[in-house]
């Protein structure tokens, strides 16, 4: 009887070692653990791209937009606030969604006062409640443009918020300062 007591106590010793020493679900076990945070950070990777993505997009739409204001085509077709932003739009691709574009547009006085800074945005009834100008000066006006618009974004993942309004959204802003040619 005690040698199968002793018999028994060796198998379960020799279990428990081979059970320490196997790797054989170690893998999915590691890869279980890291997951998660992986996923997350590659998320956020994407996001952080598609904003700079975003960004340069807008700045390229503005800065072509920005061309018909400095040679004049714009004053002298007498565009509406309307015809300018649906002119901004045609250049913007399809990360944007146009009727949510905010343009800003007015002269001024001296290149050292123009304001190229974020607007404050004002809501009402979750709508952007600002009066945006629109000014397309006369030939020789210093101009000020800014296109804004209010990208989504993921909420904050892993303390990573890239949010900057109240509404979760990402203020995208673009702006061109300029002094219309002669026309």
């Amino acid at each position: 009887m005690l040698c199968d007591r002793m018999r028994g106590t060796r198998r379960l010793w020799a279990e428990a070692r081979r059970l320490m020493v196997a790797s054989e679900g170690s893998t999915a076990v590691e890869f279980a653990l890291i997951a998660l945070p992986f996923f997350v950070v590659l998320l956020a990777i994407f996001q952080v791209a598609i904003i700079f993505l975003a960004q340069h997009e807008l700045e390229t739409a503005v800065e072509k937009t920005a061309r018909g204001l400095l040679t004049g085509q714009t004053q002298q077709a007498n565009m509406t606030q309307q015809q300018f932003t649906n002119s901004v739009c045609v250049n913007l691709p399809a990360l944007f969604t146009c009727s949510n574009l905010m343009v800003d547009l007015q002269t001024a006085g001296a290149f050292s006062s123009a304001d190229t800074s974020a607007p404050t945005l004002t809501y009402e009834g979750g709508k952007v409640a600002n009066a945006w100008k629109f000014d397309t000066g006369a030939s020789g006006s210093i101009m000020v443009l800014r296109v804004m618009y209010q990208f989504p974004v993921l909420p904050g993942l892993m303390a990573l918020n890239l949010s900057n309004l109240a509404n979760g959204s990402r203020l995208l802003m673009a702006s061109a300062v300029f002094q219309a040619e002669s026309y």
